[in-house]
């Protein structure tokens, strides 16, 4: 339906979206009819996510919807981190310290010959 504060006042779950599926996300709970509040005034930390309050009756479709979109999302409680996006940086810290490495190993061997 639409960005709705009843939702809030009903029976209802807490789900916290990283922002970068927050577009996405919405425009799906739009496509899909499902009644959802979420203020971003609420949420001044944009790097834990958004936070929508969505009605128990429609977490089936929810999770369907998480699932088929490959959404990270996750509740109150457990917070989620995108794994993809942290193993691009692991491999970016490797690759530095790699470089790093192989610089120390040839100024020790030009040392060595000088």
């Amino acid at each position: 339906m639409a960005n709705s504060a009843k939702v809030k006042f009903q029976e209802h779950f807490k789900l916290n979206v990283l922002f970068k599926d927050y577009i996405l996300f919405e425009n799906l709970l739009l496509e899909n009819n499902i009644d959802f509040y979420h203020n971003s005034n609420e949420n001044s930390d944009i790097s834990d996510g958004t936070l929508f309050f969505l009605l128990d009756k429609d977490r089936v479709i929810i999770d369907q919807l998480l699932i088929d979109n490959e959404i990270i999302a996750s509740t109150e409680t457990i917070l989620v981190s995108d794994y993809r996006e942290e193993r691009k940086v692991q491999k970016l810290h490797f690759l530095a310290y790699l470089i790093i490495i192989v610089i120390l190993v040839l100024i020790i061997l030009i040392g060595d010959f000088i």
